[in-house]
């Protein structure tokens, strides 16, 4: 099934606030990371080395935007939680139906 008009326009709307407040929550736990006492420095650079170079893949960080991957995006988008269903609020009912099958799964 095809994404409609409207909700690809409105997905490459959101997307981007939805990364930038997911880059946000990871920044603060970087700095919770760096901050933290229990860890030598060492074990801190190199845990957050770790944590970067995993979350810099993730579809909240960086996403290809291709209509014909919006159901599998939002729903990667949804598992990573990155964002939650009640985020498609303003989305059609087959868009959120196919997602919900996606999830499913």
């Amino acid at each position: 099934m095809e994404v409609s008009k409207r909700d690809w326009k409105l997905f490459r709307e959101k997307i981007g606030g939805w990364q930038e407040d997911y880059m946000d929550r990871l920044c603060q736990e970087y700095i919770n990371l760096l901050k933290s006492t229990d860890k030598h420095p060492s074990e801190k650079f190199w845990e957050l080395e770790e944590r970067i170079y995993k979350d810099k893949k993730t579809p909240g960080v960086r996403l290809e935007l291709r209509k014909g991957d919006v159901y599998w995006d939002i729903a990667k988008l949804i598992h990573d939680k990155v964002i939650t269903f009640d985020d498609l609020d303003d989305f059609s009912d087959d868009l959120k139906e196919a997602v919900k099958l996606i999830l499913r799964y």
